[in-house]
């Protein structure tokens, strides 16, 4: 089968296309023919091994996942003989962080993994990106508590996460202010922002208005900058762990300050979760946005352009054309 494979870390040019094995399936696993995947912030990430203690978990010296990819969309051609949730020609899509393996033809899982039902109407183009971006959104919502009627700002409204954060605490009956650049402004009010501030124009940490909540889908501040932000009791939420790593251990001192206090939402990435996100997307409360569309054999390309820090949403891989 065709996969984009990686055998060394680096920039875009160390991913090619070539021949693999297909992979085999046991009792309790489903086989994906995948026919669309993404490119995003996370395969960047472990293909560069960036930040450098990745390779704890990637591996030191070269990877030990050669074919890359976390989100998926496709059919079920084969399943082992202890499968009982997915059937030959389910439609399904999926989160595969770990194992990877989404940028190929093929796609082993297991029956009790990251993977569900498509959702109904949708392309595989249109549900690929369906579970990356808006899974840490979700964990971030959830976390927090948000509720209907509670001030939040999404700083980095235009991204995977952002703009899956926008419209889920839309949906929670949030109020949400949306930072984002001049030229998408417009969509952010369409993804359901009360108020959209330009950060092109001004500095969104000087902003009159307080929140409830502040989030960082970009990881480009800080709690430093933002706690002004903050209502008593405010909560800051980052995607990243920061310049120095500090928000995986601020959530342990500002809670003892009894004020604005930090916490950091660590996903979960079971079978629930891309069930939610699915019953999320039927009934129209959540739509992933799709920025560019390239094929396999372009992958590089889509790899330099997510790299640019300027994509808006997702930016999708096809691996089967539609028909």
């Amino acid at each position: 089968m065709r996969a984009a494979v990686h055998s060394r870390y680096g920039p875009p040019d160390v991913v090619a296309i070539a021949e693999v094995d297909k992979p085999s399936i046991g009792d309790q696993d489903v086989l994906v023919r995948v026919h669309a995947t993404t490119v995003n912030r996370t395969d960047c990430a472990y293909r560069a091994a960036r930040p450098f203690f990745m390779r704890v978990l990637t591996g030191l010296v070269r990877p030990r996942r050669r074919v890359l990819g976390t989100e998926y969309a496709g059919v079920v051609e084969a399943v082992g003989s202890g499968v009982t949730s997915f059937a030959v020609g389910d439609r399904v899509f999926g989160y595969n962080e770990g194992a990877f393996g989404t940028h190929a033809e093929y796609l082993s899982v297991p029956q009790d993994g990251a993977i569900a039902t498509m959702p109904a109407g949708m392309t595989f183009e249109e549900a690929a990106p369906g579970t990356e971006g808006s899974h840490y959104a979700l964990s971030t919502v959830r976390s927090a508590d948000v509720q209907a009627g509670q001030d939040v700002l999404v700083y980095g409204a235009t991204g995977a996460i952002g703009s899956a954060a926008v419209q889920l605490l839309k949906d929670r009956g949030a109020r949400v202010t949306a930072v984002c650049g001049t030229a998408h402004m417009e969509l952010v009010k369409g993804l359901g922002a009360d108020r959209v501030v330009d950060y092109t124009a001004e500095d969104f940490t000087r902003d009159e208005q307080s929140y409830d909540v502040v989030f960082d889908s970009v990881g480009k501040s800080t709690f430093g900058r933002c706690r002004r932000l903050l209502k008593p009791g405010g909560l800051y939420f980052s995607s990243e762990l920061g310049p120095w790593g500090q928000n995986v251990f601020l959530p342990l001192v500002t809670p003892l300050f009894r004020g604005r206090r930090v916490k950091f939402a660590f996903p979960i990435e079971g079978q629930q979760m891309v069930q939610d996100l699915r019953d999320l997307i039927e009934t129209g409360r959540f739509r992933p946005v799709i920025d560019r569309r390239y094929p396999l054999e372009q992958i590089v390309d889509a790899y330099r352009y997510v790299e640019t820090g300027q994509k808006v949403g997702n930016v999708v891989i096809t691996v089967v054309p539609p028909t």
